[in-house]
């Protein structure tokens, strides 16, 4: 599955795109760069912002008509769109295997 982070600095504006391998280096990423921010902010690099992250993923299909694109990440199996709660939800199953 191809997937991507789409950070938004500050909205509007274009996202900084990075590729990532798994949910988990997504959220990792998102979680950072929402890190950074507020440290920015903190040291008054920034003096305000408005940011958003998403995970996204590729699908061939994106729109019920056979269009390929990006759409906003989602687990197949659980209907999960939040990928910190799939991610802890996965850690609990294993942690009860």
């Amino acid at each position: 599955m191809m997937l991507q982070v789409r950070w938004y600095p500050q909205i509007p504006c274009e996202p900084f795109i990075v590729p990532v391998d798994s949910v988990e280096e997504g959220v990792k990423i998102m979680n950072t760069l929402g890190m950074y921010d507020l440290f920015q902010l903190d040291h008054k690099i920034k003096p305000d912002f408005s940011n958003a992250g998403v995970l996204v993923m590729w699908e061939e299909d994106c729109d019920g008509k056979g269009n390929p694109g990006w759409v906003d990440w989602y687990d197949e199996e659980t209907g999960e769109d939040d990928p910190e709660v799939w991610l802890e939800a996965q850690k609990e199953e294993e942690s009860e295997n």
